[in-house]
């Protein structure tokens, strides 16, 4: 090299040193003898311009969050150093000014995690007091079918929170995992009862189906059929049995149950057919007692109607389905007759009698004691009382006409 190549930050000597200017001064940041000045502050000019795309990839790195505060710090004081100390040419005052001024940022960056990270843990802190109060109320109840499903939900829930600090997530950790434990044993102990009462039930349902079987084939109608409702209660406050054995127990239950039942109805059906004829009879006999009504004659009408009961108790029985209708009829007749007996009687009780005929014995002497006051006074001119008794004797008469209607009435 037999000239000197200068440019704005840095130069080549005539010997082939090259020269960077920084704030310092000039340093030296090595030779390229090989090549002519150009050549050699080509060559540093390059490794200037990796450098500077080092840092603006930094920069944006560091501006865009995608490099956590400290290791922002490590990754700047890192360039920082191989800027200062870079074997290069260009405007490395620059470049540090630029990496210094990421200070700043990384600083601001720092405070903002630092305040999201204070808020997830207050929220982390908020959701975990929450779960564990939701697994303290679980702990208690007796929600034994969703209960355990939705303490493995918060458990899974809890995992994927922050910790908060060690006291703090220690102590909410052992009140939630105290409530699991308690809820899974009070559950245990829940299903081992209801095993224990399922085992009981069995035994219970296999005893009744048994008798039902036994009783399948009565012809005991009636004490049969109690004996089928007694048992129908048994099997209902047995509770349930295991299910691989309940839905088969009771199908042996109710099967037989249908057989005696079945052929109860048919029983009856047949009878029913028999008593056709007899249910006939009485409609006849309804025809000529309800003839007897409205009674007008009380004995010729009690006298008829004793004879139709005579000959509808010797009709004999009559369809179960007629029953209620024709006793109805029946009984309507009866109770017409009955209510005309009771008002004979009622009128001619001897007891109410006599004291309508002392009401009426009463007014008439009052009355008779009132017109001779009334003459007295009439004879000593006071006007005045005479009017009185006047008004208190119209008063007497009317109650003597009712009491009169009333002892008729009684003794009619």
């Amino acid at each position: 090299m037999s000239a000197e190549q200068d440019s704005p930050w840095g130069r080549v000597a005539e010997d082939g040193t090259v020269f960077v200017r920084t704030a310092d001064g000039e340093r030296s940041v090595g030779s390229y003898p090989e090549g002519s000045p150009e050549e050699a502050l080509a060559f540093f000019t390059q490794r200037y311009d990796a450098l500077a795309f080092e840092v603006d990839l930094l920069e944006q790195r560091i501006k865009s969050g995608a490099l956590a505060p400290d290791e922002a710090v490590g990754s700047v004081k890192t360039v920082r150093a191989q800027v200062v100390e870079a074997h290069a040419v260009g405007d490395l005052d620059t470049l540090v000014q630029r990496l210094d001024g990421l200070g700043p940022v990384i600083e601001e960056q720092r405070q903002v995690r630092k305040a999201e990270r204070a808020a997830k843990l207050a929220e982390s802190k908020a959701r975990k007091e929450a779960i564990v109060t939701e697994a303290e109320k679980l702990a208690g109840s007796q929600d034994w079918r969703n209960g355990a499903n939705r303490l493995r939900d918060l458990l899974e829930e809890w995992k994927g929170l922050p910790r908060l600090d060690r006291s703090s997530d220690d102590a909410l950790w052992r009140r939630f995992s105290t409530a699991r434990t308690a809820y899974t044993r009070r559950r245990k102990a829940h299903f081992a009862e209801q095993h224990e009462k399922r085992d009981a039930a069995r035994a219970v349902k296999e005893r009744l189906a048994t008798e039902a079987e036994k009783l399948a084939d009565s012809t005991d109608w009636g004490p049969t059929a109690g004996r089928f409702r007694d048992l129908m209660r048994e099997w209902k406050a047995a509770g349930p049995a295991p299910r691989d054995v309940d839905e088969k127990l009771w199908r042996r239950f109710r099967g037989a149950q249908d057989q005696f039942f079945a052929a109860r109805d048919e029983a009856n059906a047949e009878l029913d057919r028999e008593f056709a004829a007899n249910a006939e009879v009485k409609e006849g006999l309804l025809v000529e007692a309800e003839a007897l009504l409205p009674v007008t004659d009380l004995d010729t009408a009690k006298r008829r109607f004793r004879e139709i009961s005579d000959r509808w108790d010797a009709a004999g029985k009559v369809p179960r389905a007629r029953i209620k209708e024709l006793e109805g009829r029946i009984r309507k007749v009866e109770q017409a007759i009955r209510g005309v007996e009771d008002e004979q009687w009622r009128r001619s009780d001897p007891e109410k009698s006599a004291r309508a005929n002392e009401v009426v014995t009463q007014l008439q002497e009052a009355i008779t004691s009132l017109e001779g006051d009334i003459e007295k006074a009439r004879a000593a001119g006071d006007d005045r009382k005479v009017t009185k008794l006047e008004d208190e004797l119209a008063s007497r008469r009317m109650f003597l006409e009712a009491a009169e209607r009333a002892s008729a009435d009684f003794s009619g």
